[in-house]
C-alpha cells in the first residue's frame, strides 16, 4: 500500500502543469490522475489492495 501511496504522490507533482512545457496539456493529465484515484479508492473499500 505504500508502494502505491509513492506512486500517486509522484503522479500528482507531475500532473501540476506549473512547468512551461506542461502548461498546453490541460486537464488531461489530472482526469486520468483522478480516475487511478477513484479506482484504488474502489479497491480500497473492497479490501483487495
Amino acid at each position: 500500500m505504500l508502494l502505491i501511496l509513492l506512486i500517486v504522490l509522484i503522479l500528482l507533482i507531475g500532473a501540476a502543469p506549473t512547468w512551461p512545457y506542461s502548461r498546453g496539456w490541460g486537464y488531461y493529465p489530472s482526469g486520468g490522475l483522478g480516475l487511478v484515484l477513484v479506482i484504488i479508492l474502489v479497491l480500497w473499500l473492497l479490501h483487495v489492495v
